[in-house]
């Protein structure tokens, strides 16, 4: 999961598409609004329509297709349990009940892998709290350290012998294991927040604003953006 995250990241960071010139801004607007017709719409034509475009987005965004197929593993697994509980007997309703979330997944992925992540939290930090923007950025930040931390420990344990053994040795020291990596993030946060506090934070980390810097790529953007538009007024009563 590790490598699948960072590689979305630094094709973020790397990638010279269209889709990265354009502005954070504009990019998040126009997921926003796939997100919204994706959600509320009830016709199937409108549906499969957006799910085309998300696919075209995402593939576009020069991310590799089988991390977009991992990616779009997750989804697929949390909806097949809601479709298998709601499931009335026709085609339609499952069709359409996988068809959204996978959607708004292809356009998340599009997103994040067009998209550093200050440019992302930079506008975001506007319409939260200060403290939950500024959270939510270093949460993002503190993830991969984290996590490459997790995956020493698991490999630690099993040289030492801590996973094997009876049930009581394996539930201790796994135990033990997530104690410590709690203890690490509490440290790691202070350690942060001092550093912060010594390099003159005032209270919000993402002041940036290239995020709305409007460019020539944005035109790709907007275009697309009048194609869903388009197709909502369209399709939105078709059955």
């Amino acid at each position: 999961m590790i490598d699948i995250v960072g590689r979305v990241d630094l094709a973020a960071a790397t990638g010279t598409t269209a889709w990265h010139r354009a502005s954070a801004l504009g990019k998040l607007l126009l997921a926003a609004l796939v997100l919204l017709v994706a959600v509320f719409a009830r016709s199937l034509p409108l549906l499969v329509a957006l799910h085309a475009i998300a696919w075209t987005l995402a593939l576009s965004s020069r991310l590799p297709a089988r991390v977009v197929l991992a990616l779009l593993v997750y989804p697929l697994v949390f909806s097949a349990l809601f479709v298998l509980a709601s499931w009335d007997g026709t085609w339609r309703t499952p069709l359409v009940l996988l068809l959204r979330p996978t959607t708004a997944c292809l356009t998340a992925v599009w997103l994040i892998a067009t998209t550093p992540y200050p440019d992302l939290f930079a506008p975001l930090s506007r319409l939260l709290p200060g403290r939950v923007a500024d959270g939510l950025f270093i949460t993002y930040r503190a993830f991969f350290e984290l996590v490459a931390r997790t995956e020493r420990m698991v490999r630690a344990l099993r040289l030492r012998g801590g996973a094997a053994g009876t049930l009581r040795r394996r539930v201790t020291a796994s135990g033990e294991s997530l104690g410590t990596l709690v203890l690490h993030s509490f440290g790691r946060s202070e350690r942060t927040y001092a550093t912060m506090l010594l390099r003159g934070h005032s209270g919000r980390i993402c002041g940036c604003r290239h995020y709305a810097d409007v460019t020539r790529a944005d035109a790709w953007v907007a275009a697309c953006g009048v194609l869903v538009v388009a197709l909502a007024i369209a399709l939105w009563r078709l059955a």
